[in-house]
């Protein structure tokens, strides 16, 4: 009795036996998946960086009693707290030739601040495109690798006229890994996208109560000038303001 030699079917050697057409497209979704868990590395730890300093940025704003007070304690902050406070404070300054016009003047420091924060959430977004990308590509990508494996895989059945399970199972699993390795790359890039949108959504969040901090500051200037009857604005940040 002759023994047969054991069929090796682990996803290297199915990956060394499948054709070039099925290796391209495996070697593709592995660097999807790659690509998948950097974006998410570096994303989350981007992500923890800004809302520690957007919760710093809070605190020192709610602490604050006016705008000026709220720029020299937002000075060192790397968030958009600092480039907020300048903004409505540029702002005041423009204005200053505009007597009695406090209303106007919160209309269009809320308008400047809300693209702003647009930008900002536009920022934070950035790079996480590919993970939608990924998600939604990756199950057809592997797919089509199948499709063509198994076409290939029955073109050599035809050739060789043997119909034996033990020569159709070797192409068919090698062309089966490829719809494997899609879903592989396509879940996580969907789930970790969902978490990244989720993380995007508080920071822009925090981003909002800032915005809502500083036209309180604002709020809270106009009404001291309009106790004191209607005295100068104080140049916040004059010197940066005359530079631009």
């Amino acid at each position: 009795m002759t023994d047969l030699a054991p069929v090796a079917f682990s996803p290297w050697e199915m990956f060394l036996g499948a054709g070039p057409v099925v290796r391209c497209v495996m070697s593709l979704l592995a660097m999807a998946s790659l690509l998948t868990w950097t974006v998410f590395i570096a994303k989350s730890v981007e992500l923890l960086r800004v809302k520690a300093r957007l919760a710093k940025a809070e605190t020192a704003l709610e602490d604050a009693t006016s705008l000026e007070v709220g720029e020299e304690w937002t000075r060192g902050n790397t968030s958009i707290a600092h480039t907020l406070v300048m903004a409505a404070g540029a702002e005041r300054v423009r204005s200053q030739d505009i007597p009695g016009d406090s209303d106007g003047l919160k209309e269009r420091i809320v308008l400047h601040l809300e693209r702003l924060e647009s930008a900002e959430g536009r920022r934070l977004m950035r790079g996480t495109g590919v993970l939608a990308t990924i998600g939604a590509t990756s199950p057809f990508i592997g797919l089509f690798g199948t499709v063509w494996g198994i076409m290939t895989a029955f073109t050599g059945i035809a050739a060789s006229k043997a119909t034996s399970l033990a020569v159709v199972a070797p192409g068919i699993a090698e062309a089966l890994l490829a719809t494997a390795l899609g879903l592989v790359a396509a879940i996580p890039a969907v789930v970790i996208y969902n978490h990244l949108a989720r993380q995007t959504a508080a920071c822009r969040a925090q981003v909002a109560d800032l915005t809502s901090l500083v036209m309180r500051l604002v709020s809270r200037d106009l009404g001291r000038a309009q106790a004191h009857g209607g005295g100068q604005v104080v140049r916040l940040g004059a010197s940066r303001v005359a530079g631009e």
